[in-house]
């Protein structure tokens, strides 16, 4: 499977447009779709993916290939990484997503006036999604999903690194389109590496309805200066367990290697580790010698550092780095309430996990701590929309509007009012 040839410079921005416009006139089509044609597009593409899996397992060895010119990190190799055992994993989420109630056409709510009219709050799609994202081809077939469930277009501008992948997965499931009634254009790849293309893209606000960037911090920040339309933004994931002094010891332990080992390079793994002092003598040493057969480098505060000989000096920006690899910073912390100011002030408020049998001190946590989730007596890596019950996500969002958390196919609509009436008219 070949990728299209580079489009040139003066033509870039004539492309983009005709794109978005196709993008907005196959939203305006998809707003009526029935559900049961989404759901049997799911259902067919997951059974495509996987019968053709050769077919993307070709293509993403020409991103492997390419992945050591891009400088890509071990975590980041492995994300773009595909395999028959991953590919079924996609499929699955794509039957998990059909398997969904539809959103659009949901009453939120409703109530009839005294003067007979019913008024009632209605999910509708967004409209035009416009999602950007980096090296996970897996990522690429999850926001077609979710967003044609959600009865948006969506325009996927995928990373460079994931090219050949995105491009053959993108194959597969928009020739399954018109089968089932959907248009064509509403599953669009950017046909283009071209870093323009995606500023081009942000200044079309009458064509997209929202920006998604999934990716890295420079990714986010240069979408949210330069986009025209609102931002549902994904931004690190510099996640906290905190130890609490009545915290379960097996728990603590366990819980902490999950959150930090079970995968490194994902948003929601553990990156910064608090005890509580009150219960540093009895978890400090097992907690971190568990963390260190398995290879992870200890970034400590000077109490960290007397206690455990392995550990290195943590630095300022340590407590603020998402590492995305085996290091964790530990700082040992007085009181509850210093480790809610620490998490607040370093964290990211995407999610962050308490360890304890206190239910008051549980409470506290979950009241102080502002992030997209939080976890009790639970690992970190559970704020994932599959694992919330949501299927697939587009991503997490650590904004406060429109959408927080996993956003699944719900969190890409909104809504307008209906009201019915009988010939009423206001006096």
């Amino acid at each position: 499977m070949a990728t299209s040839p580079p489009i040139p410079a003066n033509e870039l921005e004539t492309y983009c447009r005709e794109t978005a416009q196709r993008a907005r006139a196959a939203s305006r089509a998809m707003s009526g779709l029935a559900t049961a044609a989404k759901n049997a597009w799911l259902m067919e593409s997951a059974e495509a993916l996987v019968d053709q899996s050769d077919k993307i397992l070709a293509a993403n060895a020409l991103d492997l290939e390419a992945a050591p010119g891009f400088g890509l990190t071990p975590a980041a190799v492995d994300r773009l990484q595909l395999d028959r055992n991953r590919i079924e994993k996609i499929a699955v989420a794509l039957r998990e997503i059909a398997a969904l109630p539809d959103p659009v056409g949901e009453t939120i709510e409703g109530h009839v006036r005294p003067n007979g009219l019913e008024v009632r709050r209605v999910r509708v799609p967004l409209g035009t999604v416009f999602f950007i994202y980096e090296s996970r081809p897996n990522v690429t077939v999850d926001a077609a999903a979710i967003c044609i469930k959600s009865g948006n277009a969506v325009i996927l501008r995928g990373g460079k690194e994931a090219r050949h992948s995105s491009a053959a997965l993108v194959d597969i499931i928009s020739s399954l389109a018109p089968r089932h009634g959907i248009p064509s254009d509403a599953v669009q790849l950017v046909q283009t590496v071209d870093r323009a293309a995606v500023g081009h893209f942000l200044q079309m606000p009458e064509y997209i309805d929202v920006a998604i960037p999934r990716g890295g911090r420079s990714l986010i920040e240069r979408v949210v200066r330069e986009a025209h339309m609102p931002v549902i933004k994904h931004f690190d994931g510099n996640c906290h367990v905190y130890l609490d002094a009545a915290a379960d010891d097996e728990q603590a332990v366990a819980i902490t290697v999950n959150a930090k080992c079970q995968r490194m390079g994902v948003c929601n793994a553990c990156e910064s580790l608090l005890i509580h002092a009150d219960a540093a003598d009895r978890l400090l040493q097992p907690v971190l010698q568990a963390l260190h057969q398995q290879g992870i480098e200890i970034r400590g505060d000077a109490a960290v550092c007397r206690a455990f000989s392995a550990a290195v000096p943590a630095s300022e920006e340590d407590w603020s780095t998402e590492y995305l690899g085996p290091t964790i910073s530990v700082k040992i912390v007085p009181t509850l309430a210093d480790a809610i100011e620490h998490i607040n002030r370093y964290g990211s408020h995407h999610t962050d996990a308490i360890v304890t049998r206190d239910i008051n001190a549980a409470q506290a946590f979950c009241r102080g701590v502002d992030s997209s989730a939080v976890m009790v007596n639970a690992s970190t890596r559970f704020n994932d929309g599959g694992e919330f019950g949501l299927g697939a996500e587009i991503g997490i969002s650590t904004d406060k509007f429109h959408a927080r958390g996993p956003c699944g196919v719900r969190e890409l609509t909104t809504f307008k009012y209906v009201v019915t009436g009988d010939g009423q008219i206001r006096k």
